[in-house]
């Protein structure tokens, strides 16, 4: 028994060291793309997860190929039978909106609430393009700030050619929102605003989010350790700023939060909310800036705003006014 309790007092206080040693972990950490659940599907078979879904890969740089699910709107299945990705291709030149889906740590784009969400999607009659950042699923290379950023702004370049001007919306969740915030920000600073930008469960920035896990409470009693951890980061270039990004960025908002988040709290997508209101108004945007709040009572938590039966209706009305 004592052996145990000094094995893990010894455990435990080695952390800050191997951390302190190397830095990298945490971004494994943070990333965890190396769980590349589920095990069971196959990516390029997502015919599997997902109806009338074609997948394809592209090359955002050199050494560096994209794993990209293109789910059709369900109206467009009828006619999709044994067609190949060129006629997916031209499909997105159809006038109905593009969705960029950008998930969050962790797994593929076949988790299952992933999947559903898309499926709600298609649904409603929107083309999705779900992304597998590099390092992730069956996309190459390893994962950075950088090169997620990267990425999604590759695929949403990709998918403006393509449709011809149609709406295109990116959509982050989690992790996935600080890809979607500095993806669309940059996007802005080459001149093509991208239309809208929805925010499900953000956060203010991913230092924060560290900051706020249960495990690295245990440790802010050790002094320096907070400022250990946003070393570490700043070592790993990783900040995702929501909040920052959000003080420039005048595309329209959707923020989705569920009020019994507890990956990420409730109150960071209200600030940001606030954040985007001021931003408007400061450069005179007339453009929807919008936040739905879930009751904990729904039991929606982090992953499972899908389940909201109105979702689709919430969504329709948002893209509704954009085209007005």
């Amino acid at each position: 028994m004592r052996r145990a309790v000094v094995f893990l007092l010894t455990l435990y206080a080695s952390v800050p060291v191997i951390l302190h040693l190397f830095p990298w972990i945490l971004g494994y950490f943070i990333y965890a793309h190396l769980l590349r659940i589920p095990f069971s599907v196959d990516l390029g078979r997502p015919e599997n997860v997902l109806n009338h879904t074609c997948n394809f890969y592209l090359d955002t740089e050199e050494g560096i190929s994209v794993g990209v699910w293109h789910t059709l709107p369900a109206n467009q299945w009828e006619g999709a039978t044994g067609r190949g990705p060129e006629w997916y291709r031209e499909t997105l030149g159809d006038g109905r909106p593009v969705i960029i889906y950008l998930h969050g740590n962790t797994g593929t784009r076949a988790i299952h609430h992933r999947v559903e969400l898309v499926k709600i999607l298609s649904a409603a009659g929107y083309h999705v393009m779900s992304l597998d950042y590099r390092g992730f699923g069956d996309s190459s290379g390893e994962p950075s700030e950088a090169g997620l950023t990267h990425d999604a702004l590759y695929l949403y370049h990709w998918v403006k050619k393509q449709s011809g001007g149609n709406l295109v919306c990116l959509w982050g969740h989690s992790l996935g929102t600080g890809v979607a915030t500095n993806a669309a920000l940059k996007a802005q600073e080459q001149g093509s605003m991208v239309d809208a930008v929805v925010l499900e469960a953000p956060y203010t920035s991913i230092g924060e989010v560290v900051a706020n896990h249960p495990l690295t409470k245990m440790y802010m009693f050790f002094p320096g350790f907070e400022r250990l951890v946003w070393n570490v980061m700043e070592k790993n270039n990783i900040e995702f700023p929501n909040d920052k990004n959000l003080k420039t960025l005048t595309s329209s908002i959707l923020i989705l939060h569920s009020e019994d988040d507890k990956i990420i709290p409730h109150h960071m997508g209200q600030k940001l909310y606030q954040i985007s209101l001021q931003t408007q108004k400061e450069h005179n945007k007339d453009v929807e800036v919008q936040m739905v709040s879930y009751s904990a009572n729904l039991g929606y938590s982090h992953d499972n705003i899908y389940l909201d039966p109105n979702l689709s209706d919430v969504v329709e009305k948002f893209l509704q006014k954009l085209k007005q």
